[in-house]
């Protein structure tokens, strides 16, 4: 991407359509008087009167209990350096949206303008009864030793400096289990450290408390090996330093040893180095973005190498949004005084745990992965697990209870973990697992309509993220003008079905079309016609193989792009009814409303079908389908013939997919209630169960609920998705904004893979 452009569209995320990345939303009604004097005066004044009475009331009446303070003084921020309070704050609004997403914490973020450590402690100690927590982030060493130090001793609610401690850990659990799958003992493996900072210190410490000897341990700065005779090196760094009187180059410290840890710069390892490494060598290079040595150059260099980066783009990223989201959790849920070596050890332990467990297919289809399994190239779980939440906080909330630090212990850990599992429903990582998994395969998509300077931002996006392979389509010159415009450089293929330069491919498609369309009507200058039409154009391409994928319908009505596919792509086999389903991203969690852009009046044996090909649809997205076939009555009480087709669908699917966790007719507010279901209905199979699926009566129902849900309360919506087609072709809503078009595109994509898939499975 053109630097420029990239650094405007950093800017614009960050300024449009609000400054900033974070805000403040009421969790209490606010509509009437009566609301607002409870919020306020008078009402406000006896939760006031019970903190007063006992101090510890004010978890029970404020927030304070799920509110962190993300606190710097912009001394290391990044890879920036001293940029100063203000210049920190995007980044501390970073590390707050990945607190709310990842473990639903709330925070706010604190930058203090001073470099003094009395002053900056003098500061957040003041603050300090508005928050659950501190986490200390950005803040230069040696400084920050002694910050999170005196602020550990001195306050009574958990806080943790997590560039010091963060790398740490995620490390731990990745060495514990590299150092497992490498045949070797922990209290004999010898080790280099490259990077002598905050985060080198914190790592080091923490392995030798895993069992690491300290003698073991050799740490080289930017200068060479620290040497204990130094007098310019800290006593946090003079334990991992040498008192040999020659000190040994990186090259020589590495031969013969077991590990080596990067946290300093790019590419200062050589193959050579690797080479004079023990038998079955442990790298962590995660400098970043480049590593102390690439990770195709060394696992190539050794194929018995087991290897960790700070990348997401190769095995075992090291990445701290693994740890920090959920050791607070748990400190927070059992009100933590301190975040000890205990609870941190722990947090290492549930991490090594996780990696060994069978991995859920949701996370084998995000990552594009056939079945991860712990091994080498799979020491540490990924980022996308949502069982991390289920399994951290609850380690570190019993190591807090264990080391007397807790003061509120939880007792039912079972209702605990079903609380902790509730509060992903809020995210969208449905979304980034999609997008992810779109980029392990990334395939050529047609866009029909590039010379739309929204489409061919969205194409831009797909490129430059790596979700597809764009193919543009439309008028040369301007989509040329609009690249130019963006900065975009890259380049890719560009059609213009209408100019002579196409002629031959035109003829091509052309003479193809007629040929399956002879009989219904078309002739060959009919078909010659249309081949100019970027519609029918896009849709030969993917039926040539030209192309795998291809998305339409910005500038156009659904019908008039619906059309050419229907005769061109058709259904796929088995499959006698096309239909549409528009994953909605919901606070409740992913929702999939079907049919809500094809049929207008579906017959029971055609509301069957689009139950079990959305079914399909949402496996695909790595989720069981619970599907609520709604109506306006429940379960036989209208003889209506809308509630009567619905009543005939459940009953067939019922009898011949027994397995299919599907019921009704059922009005929506019971299928979405589940308290209200087990009460009315406890004999429903959806009684029990959080219902994902919503299949209507008719193409009216649907598609106003889902625009109603859109654009009310602002959700956003990915489709309508195209269910039973042969090929992955997708269709924009008309005037979609560029992240909505992004969206199709990955799951078209991803719709292009599992039909590649199936056709290999198929043929064997």
């Amino acid at each position: 991407m053109h630097k420029d452009s990239k650094r405007r569209e950093a800017l614009l995320y960050h300024a449009k359509p609000t400054p900033g990345k974070i805000k403040i939303v009421p969790t209490k009604k606010y509509a009437t008087q009566r609301d607002l004097s409870l919020a306020y005066s008078p009402g406000v004044a006896e939760p006031c009167l019970e903190i007063a009475k006992d101090v510890n009331n004010v978890y029970k009446y404020t927030s304070k209990g799920n509110l962190v303070a993300v606190i710097s003084n912009g001394t290391a921020v990044l890879g920036l350096g001293d940029i100063g309070p203000e210049a920190s704050k995007p980044v501390m609004e970073g590390k707050a949206l990945l607190f709310k997403i990842f473990a639903d914490i709330d925070v706010f973020d604190i930058e203090v303008d001073t470099k003094n450590v009395d002053a900056f402690i003098e500061t957040v100690k003041n603050i300090a009864p508005t928050f659950g927590g501190i986490n200390l982030e950005d803040i230069k060493a040696p400084e920050s030793f002694e910050i999170e130090r005196r602020l550990v001793e001195e306050l009574n609610i958990p806080v943790m400096h997590d560039d010091q401690h963060g790398t740490a850990i995620i490390s731990s659990a990745a060495l514990l289990n590299a150092v497992e799958l490498a045949g070797k003992k922990i209290d004999e493996i010898k080790m280099v450290i490259s990077g002598a900072g905050s985060a080198a210190i914190a790592c080091a410490n923490l392995y030798v408390s895993f069992g690491v000897k300290e003698d073991n341990i050799l740490m080289f700065n930017s200068k060479g090996a620290l040497r204990k005779d130094d007098e310019r090196i800290s006593e946090n760094q003079r334990k991992y330093a040498t008192d040999k009187a020659v000190s040994p180059t990186l090259e020589e410290a590495m031969a013969g040893t077991d590990v080596f840890v990067g946290l300093s710069t790019g590419d200062i390892v050589t193959p050579e180095m690797l080479l004079g490494m023990a038998k079955n060598p442990i790298v962590f290079a995660m400098a970043n973005p480049n590593p102390e040595i690439k990770y195709d150059l060394a696992i190539k260099t050794r194929r018995d190498i087991i290897m960790a980066t700070g990348r997401s783009d190769h095995p075992n990223q090291v990445n701290n949004v693994l740890g920090f989201p959920y050791i607070f959790r748990g400190a927070l849920d059992v009100r933590a005084t301190k975040i000890n070596e205990e609870m941190k050890k722990a947090a290492v332990v549930a991490l090594a745990e996780l990696a060994k467990e069978s991995v859920p297919e949701q996370v084998n289809i995000a990552y594009g992965e056939t079945k991860l399994v712990f091994g080498k190239d799979y020491i540490i779980p990924k980022p996308f697990d949502p069982r991390l939440i289920a399994k951290v906080p609850p380690a570190v909330a019993k190591a807090a209870m264990e080391s007397g630090v807790a003061l509120h212990p939880i007792t039912d850990w079972e209702k605990y973990e079903e609380e902790l599992l509730e509060r992903l429903g809020s995210d969208n990582k449905l979304l980034r697992m999609l997008t992810n998994r779109a980029k392990t395969d990334p395939k050529r998509v047609v866009f029909a309509e590039a010379d739309h300077l929204d489409v061919l931002k969205a194409a831009q996006i797909a490129y430059e993220d790596g979700i597809a392979k764009p193919i543009l389509l439309g008028n040369k010159e301007v989509i040329l003008e609009l690249k130019e415009e963006l900065g975009w450089d890259a380049d890719v293929p560009i059609f213009d079905p209408k100019t002579k330069e196409e002629d031959d491919r035109r003829l091509r498609y052309a003479d193809s079309y007629w040929k399956s369309r002879q009989r219904r009507g078309i002739s060959l200058l009919d078909a010659q016609k249309w081949m100019r039409e970027r519609n029918y154009f896009a849709a030969m391409m993917v039926n040539y193989g030209d192309a795998d994928a291809m998305v339409s319908g910005y500038s156009r009505s659904y019908p008039s792009t619906v059309k050419p596919l229907m005769q061109l792509i058709g259904k796929a086999p088995g499959i006698t009814l096309i239909a549409t389903t528009n994953m909605m991203m919901t606070n409740r969690g992913p929702m999939f409303l079907s049919d809500t852009a094809i049929n207008p009046n579906p017959t029971a044996d055609e509301l069957a079908k689009i139950a079990l090909m959305t079914a399909k649809t949402v496996r695909m997205f790595g989720m069981e389908p619970v599907i609520a076939m709604v109506s306006f009555s429940n379960f036989g009480s209208s003889a209506n013939e809308s509630a009567t087709k619905v009543r005939e669908a459940v009953a067939y699917l019922h009898k011949y997919y027994p397995d299919l966790v599907v019921d009704g007719e059922i009005q929506t507010d019971f299928a979405l209630n589940a308290d209200m279901l087990k009460a009315k209905f406890p004999f429903s199979k959806l009684a029990g169960k959080k219902v994902n699926t919503l299949v209507f009566p008719n193409l009216e129902a649907a598609n106003i609920t889902y625009k109603l849900l859109k654009e009310l309360y602002k959700v956003d919506s990915i489709g309508p998705i195209m269910l039973g087609m042969e090929k992955a072709v997708h269709i924009f809503q008309l005037g979609a904004s560029v992240e909505e078009m992004v969206n199709m595109v990955a799951v078209a994509v991803v719709d292009a893979q599992e039909k590649e898939k199936r056709k290999k499975m198929s043929a064997k």
